[in-house]
């Protein structure tokens, strides 16, 4: 394990000076949780909406790795990477580090971080080690039972449901063991504690002094926010002095986290000033393929002339086909598309006809044939500029900077078809 003080200085979320230099990017691979949070509800999402468990779109572990890609041809300065939800990190754990162990590939020298409730996080604490993940979040809200069974209505773990003092019970052994075990690795442990007026808030102090006594490195007192549709949406926010004196108060056990950005489970950028393009990257990321097929090798292209992609999907009678070989790409054939004005079928049978392409690049399309496609596990991507350039992002991940409309399958004025409809 690197130096924990270098580490810290060059992690947003760690260290204060830190989140005006770099760049922290979430990924959005966890969309289940173990556990329902009395403040928690993650049904709801909006671009203007910035607070933990909201997320544009969920990414699968291929899927992710696409957007690190793209992402980080637009954000230059990110040291690090982390997952925090939209759901619990370790509800499915095999996607999480899955995501890590991709992206860690072709990316090692990123930071690479965690956040999760702490339920079922010891079985895998040894291959979170292994894989040189350096920073861990856990959310420890109280150690007292009774203030526990206010907080989580249930947890859910080795396939049993535990609810009021048994799910308590389970809560905290899991997040004790988790934090004593993942400080044995020498891994940063940073607690996350949600304030919540009237339930844990005059306890805060109390967690401070056991984390800190047990080796965690720093403590972020969050306060509540009143969710709509959680079971504490009526409950009063904690006032800003409150806030204070709190921080205060925990500062003889545990350095305090005093710049918490209460990030969204796909926010991208620097702290506090993310990019909220991002989410339509995310968007375009999570409708391309799950992962690399080998059977899939060929990229299908409509264009006129064979260098720009320029044609309307509707108005295809034949596709290029392409294939990347070691000195560039090259063109296979060109395939003619099925005949026109045979509804559904038509779309059916360009499947076939494209059965051994991942990815379909056009300039306009409808939303029928992009339904019908996807589902057999060719993307389309709706885009206009150079046939070169659509084929670098396939293959290579680089940005597309000609992207026409991230939400596929909508024809409309960027549309550049015949106004025949894509039948």
């Amino acid at each position: 394990m690197e130096n924990t003080t270098t580490l810290n200085k060059v992690h947003p979320c760690f260290d204060k000076e830190a989140k005006l230099k770099y760049a922290r990017i979430h990924i959005p691979v966890a969309p289940k949780c173990n556990v329902q949070c009395g403040y928690c509800n993650r049904k709801y999402d909006c671009v203007n909406e910035s607070r933990p468990g909201v997320t544009s779109s969920v990414l699968k572990p291929f899927q992710a790795l696409n957007y690190i890609r793209a992402i980080s041809q637009k954000i230059k300065n990110i040291s690090t990477i982390g997952i925090a939800g939209p759901g619990d990190a370790f509800a499915e754990p095999e996607k999480t580090l899955e995501s890590i162990r991709m992206i860690k590939s072709e990316f090692p020298d990123k930071i690479f971080c965690l956040s999760s409730n702490g339920l079922n996080i010891l079985p895998y604490v040894d291959e979170i080690a292994e894989l040189n993940v350096t920073h861990v979040t856990l959310t420890i809200n109280s150690f007292r039972l009774e203030t526990l069974e206010k907080i989580y209505k249930w947890a859910r773990y080795n396939k049993k449901m535990y609810r009021g003092r048994a799910a308590a019970e389970l809560m905290l052994s899991q997040q004790t063991d988790a934090l004593k075990a993942l400080v044995a690795k020498d891994i940063v442990v940073k607690i996350n504690t949600v304030i919540i007026p009237g339930v844990n808030d005059t306890e805060i102090e109390e967690v401070a002094k056991i984390v800190g006594e047990m080796g965690a490195t720093t403590m972020n007192c969050i306060p509540l926010i009143p969710t709509e549709g959680s079971d504490m949406e009526n409950l009063e926010k904690p006032t800003g002095e409150s806030i204070r004196n709190i921080i205060r108060s925990i500062h003889k056990y545990i350095k305090p986290m005093t710049h918490c950005a209460r990030c969204r489970a796909d926010a991208a950028g620097m702290l506090g000033k993310d990019d909220t393009s991002a989410y339509k990257l995310i968007d375009q990321c999570a409708v391309m393929p799950t992962e690399t097929d080998k059977t899939k090798p060929h990229v299908a292209v409509a264009s006129y002339e064979g260098l720009m992609i320029n044609k309307h999907l509707g108005e295809a009678t034949d596709f290029l086909i392409y294939k990347q070989t070691e000195t560039g790409y090259e063109m296979v054939e060109r395939r003619f598309a099925p005949a026109k004005g045979t509804g559904d079928l038509r779309w059916i049978n360009l499947a076939k006809t494209l059965n051994d392409c991942s990815y379909l690049l056009v300039n306009g399309v409808g939303a029928k044939p992009v339904d019908l496609l996807q589902k057999v596990g060719i993307a389309v991507i709706e885009m206009s500029g150079l046939i070169d350039d659509g084929l670098d992002a396939v293959y290579k991940g680089k940005k597309l900077k000609s992207v026409l409309k991230t939400t596929l399958g909508k024809c409309g004025s960027g549309c550049g078809g015949n106004a025949m409809g894509c039948g």
